[in-house]
């Protein structure tokens, strides 16, 4: 819980510097968005490395059925890129390259999870 409140108090303390430097120096603005965004990001990953050793232990006590983890990884992965990404361009101004990165995302989350859904209806087609 403190963690969380730590990130909660960096980022409103960096978005307040962002505001501050947004009439002056709109660049500065926009560089202290993306370094804010960068170290919340390098923290996210901080916490995604003990998910994932987690999961891993997870994977190996599954055995045969650990594909369907790494898929869910997988997708887990690419939706927190993707969103970082639009994230930070929608702060530069570039609403529109956003749209594309989360429709990029969003497609390749549908491609990731295909097989899974294939083995979901190979079941079904035993069963009936």
């Amino acid at each position: 819980m403190a963690e969380i409140v730590k990130i909660g108090v960096i980022g409103i303390l960096g978005t307040l510097a962002a505001v501050l430097f947004k009439q002056s120096k709109p660049e500065y603005s926009t560089y202290i968005g993306i370094g804010l965004a960068l170290l919340l990001f390098g923290y996210g990953f901080k916490v995604l490395s003990v998910v994932w050793d987690k999961m891993l232990l997870l994977q190996d006590l599954m055995g045969d059925n650990g594909v369907y983890l790494s898929t869910l990884l997988k997708v887990v992965g690419i939706t927190y890129v993707c969103e970082f990404s639009s994230g930070v361009c929608k702060d530069a101004g570039f609403s529109a390259v956003a749209a594309q990165i989360e429709i990029i995302g969003k497609i390749s989350v549908l491609a990731a999870g295909i097989p899974v859904f294939m083995t979901v209806i190979a079941q079904i087609k035993e069963f009936v």
